[in-house]
């Protein structure tokens, strides 16, 4: 699929100003101020981060009732129980929470995680009569809850009070819990928006420190669960997500958790671990759980005191994945052969499938292997518990979330995100859905929109690959949404003659400008150009810089995105 190339650009006053006051290479003072950054302090906020740049918790709104009702139910000694979703996001925010005061509340505190096929997404009734049956008196939602106003009203009227912890759009209506922790409320002055739910718990553990003697020191000890939340729901690595991302990997890769330890270990992590290896190494394995199974076996590698039995939990995690891998392919194979056979499939603007025994563990993977394949919004959806659940994953520039609402009357729930969103509804409303959800994504969508981009951050010149630069670059880490791996644009480049194929389809590369030293690099995917530059035509790269390592010696090669 030929891809649209987007150079960014930056205010040259500002990187000129920056260049001055950094005395860096020219080029990291484009990468700088295309990101915001226009100033030596603002510089130095970015390149150190620091505990005080988090913001005060207490200027969420709702967060003193909720830390107060805590300190009346602990006081009391009330039942506690945390209530979490069965995804990364959700297992470690339980996670997080139930560590935390199983220190200083320990008889009294239990963790529940709803079942994906018995009763789907976020808050459920059969986990509101678990806890009153058990006993409990508060649940503390998190990574869900903002629009279940029924459900929270069947809470109310067992005697149950909610404080939810969410980071989702909220409806129209905030549900009458006793406290309501969203950045995202329209009644929430909190400066930042873009919290992962386990973020948003994490605060709230915050605000309860502040008032009961518990600082950062104490806190710190969990952001190792933080960060996989943050690398797995793809939240923005900027501001206080950047903040808790830096230390959060500083824990995760000095002194991690040994349910955390146990999942590296099983992944085959040998390296100082990246936002993007927890993307591809550790999120994939606790998602499995829930995907395949019981989300609580996620828990409970990550409440794991022992190495034996995070060892033990970290097997299953990693047996569920081959299961949950085996199903992605098979089903994503026959969701691209069902797509071949629909009338006039080249024509439409959206991607919707329904096939009622698909597993629905994986259909929000195969929605992106889908949409990474055709490029366009795509919904896969399946049957589930007596209902049809979608998960739905769009392209860049268009907010499927939005356009899900504009169907919200022939469906039964629906949630999430600008590019990710979940959904239920009646079989029957299926045909309708599908007709409707084109017609708005036909009517809204933009052509641009419609083209895959790689945006460019910078031109580079080969001379300017030096380990200074690299080091510095490496400085904008950690990598992730709106703060991604700096992609660099070279042009004019030529085959030395040594560029080869490697694989059955990945393309060595060795190339030089001019009399510029030989640059190395690899092209996954990319075999085709090999005899096109092999006739020592010029060619544009696209790329970002990685090291390698071999027998000892560090060298700074090439990953290439695409070439011209």
């Amino acid at each position: 699929m030929q891809k649209k190339w987007v150079l960014k650009t930056a205010p040259e006053a500002e990187v000129q100003h920056l260049q001055e006051a950094l005395k860096i290479h020219p080029v990291l003072c484009r990468l700088l101020a295309s990101r915001g950054i226009y100033t030596y302090d603002e510089a130095r906020t970015f390149f150190r981060p620091e505990p005080t740049h988090l913001h005060d918790p207490f200027l969420m709104t709702d967060m003193l009732r909720a830390v107060e009702r805590i300190e009346q139910a602990m006081q009391q000694g009330e039942k506690i129980l945390i209530f979490g979703d069965y995804d990364v996001d959700g297992t470690t925010s339980v996670a997080l929470l139930y560590s935390f005061f199983r220190t200083i509340y320990p008889n009294h505190i239990d963790y529940y995680v709803p079942n994906r096929y018995t009763e789907g997404y976020g808050i459920s009734n059969q986990g509101i009569d678990f806890a009153a049956e058990k006993n409990f008196r508060l649940i503390i939602a998190l990574d869900c809850g903002i629009k279940s106003v029924d459900k929270i009203d069947y809470a109310n009227q067992r005697g149950i009070d909610f404080i939810i912890c969410d980071h989702h759009t909220p409806g129209d209506i905030i549900p009458a819990a006793r406290a309501v922790l969203d950045p995202k409320r329209k009644d929430c002055a909190y400066p930042f928006k873009e919290l992962s739910g386990c973020g948003v718990g994490f605060k709230l553990l915050q605000a309860y420190g502040q008032r009961n003697g518990f600082g950062w020191e104490a806190l710190k000890e969990y952001l190792d669960l933080v960060v996989v939340s943050i690398g797995s729901d793809i939240v923005p690595i900027v501001g206080e997500n950047r903040t808790l991302a830096f230390f959060g990997l500083k824990k995760i890769n000095e002194n991690p958790s040994q349910g955390i330890k146990a999942l590296k270990e099983i992944a085959g992590v040998k390296r100082p671990m990246s936002i993007a290896d927890i993307v591809f190494m550790l999120g994939p394995r606790i998602n499995a759980a829930g995907r395949m199974d019981d989300a609580r076996h996620a828990v409970r590698l990550l409440l794991s005191e022992s190495n034996e039995l995070a060892t033990s939990h970290a097997g299953i995690l990693n047996q569920k994945n081959i299961e949950r891998k085996e199903a992605d392919l098979s089903t994503t194979e026959e969701a691209l052969s069902m797509l071949e056979s629909v009338p006039g499939f080249e024509h439409k603007r959206s991607t919707v499938l329904y096939k009622p025994g698909w597993h629905k563990g994986v259909i929000g993977i195969v929605a992106s292997r889908l949409m990474d394949t055709y490029y366009r919004p795509t919904i896969i959806l399946t049957e589930s518990n007596g209902h049809v659940a979608g998960s739905a994953r769009s392209v860049q520039g268009f907010n499927i979330y939005e356009a899900i609402k504009q169907c919200e009357d022939l469906l039964e729930q629906y949630g999430g995100h600008f590019f990710a969103a979940g959904l239920t509804m009646q079989a029957s409303r299926v045909p309708a859905f599908i007709q409707r959800f084109e017609e708005v994504v036909a009517a809204t969508i933009t052509e641009k929109s419609l083209v895959p981009e790689i945006i460019l951050d910078a031109e580079l010149e080969p001379a300017d690959i030096t380990p200074s630069f690299f080091r510095i670059m490496n400085q904008f880490a950690p990598f992730g949404p709106e703060n991604m791996k700096p992609v660099f644009l070279t042009r004019q480049m030529q085959d030395t003659g040594w560029s080869r194929i490697v694989g059955e389809h990945h393309l060595k590369l060795s190339m030089h400008k001019g009399h510029s030293p030989t640059l190395s690099g690899i092209a996954f995917g990319m075999h085709q150009h090999l005899e096109t530059i092999a006739h020592k035509k010029h060619f544009d790269v696209c790329y970002t810089l990685e090291e390698n390592e071999w027998q000892g010696d560090r060298k700074i090669e090439l990953n290439v995105k695409d070439i011209r």
